[in-house]
Parts: structure tokens; C-alpha cells; sequence
């Protein structure tokens, strides 16, 4: 019998996450490529959930467009952790954190995708992240994927809807685990693999426009080729001895709207959908209940011989995903009452909303927790959580952001419980350790970090950092191991 485990493991990896689109800039430097983020255009009194796509422009037009403001790319600016790195993950250790999320930018590791060789410029800057980490004890994750496509790719094959896009990404991860494998343990592919359902040209670099086959065959076609390069990655991973390979998804947890037997139902066929992409990592087949949402759909994808087999072998060692809010289901009410990260969902009258209109809702981990390790076994890793908010930074350089403690401390408390719960849970990563660019409005003062960077949506300020009140609540939070939660 397992014993039972009252409150965090001793081994229990405390951290915090980061994408490379929302923190590097340095767009144009050390010989990186234009990525499909560097793309996207922040406008105020704008749907934020609007992707601007300006690929037809050439980049003659792209720097004139920049210079003279007419276009404003947050993303390619970044906080400017290609230049600060160093002191950003000082500051990092100084939280106390055991591991940190980071992610690769593609384009800066081969610039248009389709070089033969990888831009040397590119490893050497991973390279002094990476050191820079493991110098204060700090391990770091690598996704090698977080929404980054270099751009050609997209012009070229219009992202993974097209299966030469496997290949492209195998040259890309197995230079990554050859170059990285002996000073970095946790990997994962795709970060938020599910996010091609919401929005294509995000997270498969597809522009819809220019596809040839309907929209929903197109994302789960694109999804298929995501998840042969992922088992495929993960095979030719096992050459080298100690890596742990993740899958790592948006996951939403659904409640149904009432006790109706039909609105029950809806929320499981929505958590079945929701829950795909882990069966097919963690389980290496596709489920059942997608062979009849193909068929009652009219989805036809193209399956290679081999392909089942690739998934059979390459399965993730543990789960991760992110967690921020439940979704409410209803056989009959599809209105959005409240938006989301993307998705909208019914207005849960039992929670309460954040500033940007998401539902809190902290035992909803815990239920996730509970439900994700009963279905497949293997450890869980929370690789983000976290409060988007207007940060006030004060005269004397303060923020007193005493809501964001409570939003961690009342989802930590829940992670805890479902660690005696028996839940094996093997770390939770806040979003984000700094200030960041929303990866969905492209806007700076949607605040996640626990760290303030001096900037607003236009670039300006001076990029100081500034710790929070939550920076020296969250080190007395890993300091204690989570038994001081207060």
C-alpha cells in the first residue's frame, strides 16, 4: 500500500515558468529568424483575442513599420531578458525556486526552419541561460515549442497542417536533446498542445485562410502530425540515460451547468476532448471516444502506417499542464457569459472573476488533480498557475499585490490536499516568475510575474526590475517547503 504523504515531499520542485516569445526581445539578434509571435500586433479597444497576421508583408516593411510606429510588436521587445538573463535569473535564485520553465525559440536555433545546420548563435545563448541556472542550483525544463515558428515554415507549408512540418521539428529537437542532454533533465515538446483547437495560427502556425480542407479536419490533422513528432522526439530521446519526457496541455475543468442528465453529458464530451491529447501521449493510442467524434463529425485525417505504432513507443514519462480557471457546460445554453484564456465559457455564479473576467476557482485543481492522475498513474507537474493583474508600482517602487498572494496561496492549499489525497505531484511552477507579454493580448500590463519590469504596452520605461510583496511571500513559501502558507 502507498503511504500516505500529509503535505508536500521533500523533493517537491517549487518554480516558475516563462515563455522565450514574452520575455526574450533581442527579435532581430544573434542571427534569429522572424517567428510567427514577433507577428503579433498589440492595438488597444481591440478583441484581444485577435490575431493580427501581417505575413505578407515583406521585412523591408516590417522594420519601416516598426521604426515609425505604425505597428506595435510587443513581442519583439520582450522584457529584454536576451540582455538581462543574467541578473533576471539571479533574481530567480534569490526566490529560491528548484526549477524554471524556459522555452526555445525555434527561429533562433534555425532562423527560417529549413537550414541544414543550426545557427551556432542561437545554442551559445541557451547555453548561458542554462549554466546561468544550474549555477544557482536551479534546474531547468525546456519546451521546445512554446507557440515559436519560424515564419518561412508558415509561408512555406502553413505550419503543421502540413506533414513535412514532422521532419522540420525532428531536426529541430534532436539538436536540441544532443546539444542540452547533459545538463537538462525535463523536456516536453508542446507547450499547450490543445491550443490549435482555439487558435491555429498560435499554436500550429496554420493560417486557416489558406488551408484546403475544412477547419476542423484541418486542426485534428495538425494535431496528428504534432503528436508523431512528439513520440517520435521522445523515442530518439532514450538514446540518452536519465531525460524525463512531459506532455503538457490547457486543461479545463468542466462542470456541468445543472443536474440535467444532457448537460452532464455535454461536460464529459467536452473533458473528453480536452482530455485527448494526454491519451494519446500517456496511452499511445487514439481513444475510442474520438473515433466516434471523427465519424459524427465528418473528420477524415490521413494516418501513415507507421504512425501507430511511433505513438505505442513514444509516451510521456509524466503529465503537465496548466491550470487557471473551470469551464461550465450546457446541452443547450452555448452563450459566453465570461472569457477566458481564448475559450469563453457560462458564468459560473459560484466563483468569482478576476480582472480580466476568469473564473477563480481553486478547489477545481484539486478536482483536476484528482482526476487526471486517476485516469493515467504517472506523476503530474502544475507548470503554470497565476494571477493576470494592473500591477500599482508605488512612489517608493513597491507593489503591494496582496491579491495575487491570495489567488497562489488558496490554489497551493488545494494542491496540497490533493497531495493527501495521494495525488503524486511532482512540482507547481507560478506564472510567471517576471512580467511578461500576455501571450493572448500582447499586452505588458496584464501582470503576471512576481517580479514588476518597468515597461508598458508600448515599450516604454526603464525595464528596472522590482520585487513584489508576492516575491518575498513565494520565498517564504519554498523556504518552509509549503508548510507557511501565510
Amino acid at each position: 500500500m502507498k503511504k500516505y504523504q500529509d503535505g508536500f515531499p521533500n523533493n517537491f520542485l517549487w518554480g516558475a515558468a516563462t515563455s522565450s516569445s514574452q520575455i526574450e526581445g533581442g527579435f532581430d539578434e544573434g542571427g534569429k529568424g522572424i517567428s510567427t509571435m514577433d507577428l503579433m500586433v498589440y492595438e488597444e479597444n481591440t478583441d484581444r483575442n485577435k490575431v493580427l497576421s501581417t505575413l505578407e508583408l515583406s521585412e523591408a516593411e516590417f522594420n519601416k513599420r516598426l521604426a515609425n510606429n505604425y505597428l506595435n510588436y510587443p513581442k519583439r521587445r520582450g522584457i529584454d531578458f536576451y540582455h538581462r538573463y543574467a541578473k533576471d535569473i539571479a533574481l530567480m535564485a534569490e526566490l529560491g525556486i528548484k526549477i524554471l520553465r524556459i522555452s526555445v525559440c525555434w527561429s533562433r536555433i534555425f532562423p527560417t526552419g529549413f537550414e541544414k545546420e543550426p545557427n551556432s548563435n542561437g545554442l551559445d545563448f541557451y547555453d548561458k541561460v542554462i549554466d546561468a541556472c544550474l549555477s544557482y542550483g536551479i534546474q531547468p525544463l525546456i519546451i521546445m515549442q512554446h507557440y515559436d515558428i519560424p515564419v518561412e515554415i508558415v509561408k512555406e507549408l502553413n505550419g503543421w497542417e502540413n506533414p513535412k512540418m514532422i521532419d522540420l521539428f525532428l531536426k529541430y529537437s534532436k539538436t536540441l536533446l544532443d546539444h542540452f542532454h547533459e545538463r537538462v533533465k525535463y523536456w516536453i515538446c508542446f507547450n499547450e498542445i490543445s491550443m490549435l483547437m482555439s487558435s491555429p495560427y498560435t499554436g500550429g502556425g496554420i493560417l486557416s485562410e489558406c488551408s484546403k480542407t475544412d477547419l476542423k479536419t484541418m486542426k485534428y490533422q495538425a494535431a496528428h502530425h504534432q503528436l508523431v513528432a512528439n513520440a517520435r522526439t521522445i523515442t530518439y530521446s532514450k538514446k540518452y540515460s536519465g531525460l524525463l519526457f512531459g506532455s503538457m496541455n490547457a486543461h479545463l475543468e468542466y462542470y456541468a451547468a445543472t443536474s440535467n442528465p444532457l448537460d452532464v453529458l455535454e461536460s464529459v464530451k467536452e473533458a473528453q476532448l480536452n482530455s485527448f491529447y494526454f491519451d494519446v501521449m500517456i496511452k499511445g493510442k487514439y481513444p475510442s471516444y474520438i473515433v466516434r467524434y471523427f465519424h459524427d463529425n465528418d473528420i477524415n485525417i490521413k494516418i501513415e502506417k507507421d504512425d501507430e505504432e511511433i505513438l505505442q513507443v513514444g509516451t510521456s514519462d509524466f503529465i503537465g499542464f496548466s491550470y487557471y480557471m473551470s469551464y461550465m457546460s450546457s446541452a443547450s445554453n452555448k452563450t459566453i457569459e465570461t472569457s477566458g484564456n481564448i475559450v469563453g465559457t457560462l458564468k459560473n455564479p459560484n466563483l468569482k472573476l478576476s480582472q480580466w473576467n476568469w473564473p477563480i476557482d481553486p478547489v477545481g485543481l484539486r478536482i483536476s488533480l484528482n482526476r487526471i492522475y486517476d485516469r493515467y498513474g504517472v506523476p503530474l507537474m502544475i507548470l503554470e498557475n497565476g494571477l493576470g493583474a494592473q500591477d500599482l508600482l508605488t512612489n517608493n517602487k513597491q507593489v503591494d499585490d496582496v491579491y495575487r498572494i491570495d489567488y497562489i496561496k488558496a490554489h497551493l492549499i488545494q494542491v496540497k490536499e490533493a497531495i493527501r489525497d495521494g495525488v503524486d505531484v511532482m512540482g507547481y511552477l507560478v506564472w510567471s516568475a517576471i512580467d511578461l507579454v500576455s501571450a493572448t493580448g500582447h499586452e505588458v500590463t496584464k501582470r503576471y510575474g512576481l517580479i514588476y519590469v518597468d515597461q508598458d504596452n508600448y515599450g516604454n520605461g526603464s525595464l528596472k526590475r522590482y520585487k513584489k510583496r508576492s516575491f518575498d511571500w513565494y520565498k517564504s513559501v519554498i523556504e518552509s517547503n509549503g508548510e507557511n502558507l501565510d
